[in-house]
């Protein structure tokens, strides 16, 4: 899995782990999984088997698809949905160099670091 891949799904997993007001704990154990191991997918150090995924899958009751879909909208994004799937849409049409060239002009002219 790329690391853009396993942020997405670990980011995605606490999501769901919390909107179900579970623990790390509480989620290794449905899943049968050590908590540790839980934490390491949520920060997306651990690069996860299929096997694992389904198995959290199954614990949070979502279909494995669903760990790699990420459509949550934050307070922050509302309003803005339509020109952010455009903007996705455009970055998931460029390979790695484009990505990388079309944030570095992002930051530049929003004047981020």
């Amino acid at each position: 899995m790329s690391e853009s891949t396993l942020k997405l799904v670990g980011k995605r997993i606490r999501d769901l782990r919390k909107e179900r007001g579970l623990s790390q704990e509480q989620l290794g154990d449905l899943a049968n999984l050590n908590y540790t191991y839980i934490g390491g997918v949520e920060r997306s150090e651990t690069n996860i088997s299929v096997l694992n995924l389904t198995k959290i899958a199954q614990a949070l009751n979502v279909g494995v698809n669903e760990l790699f879909t990420y459509t949550r909208l934050s307070n922050q994004t509302k309003g803005k949905s339509h020109d952010m799937e455009q903007i996705i849409d455009l970055l998931l049409s460029l390979n790695p160099r484009e990505v990388k060239k079309a944030k570095n002009i992002l930051m530049e002219v929003f004047d981020k670091k």
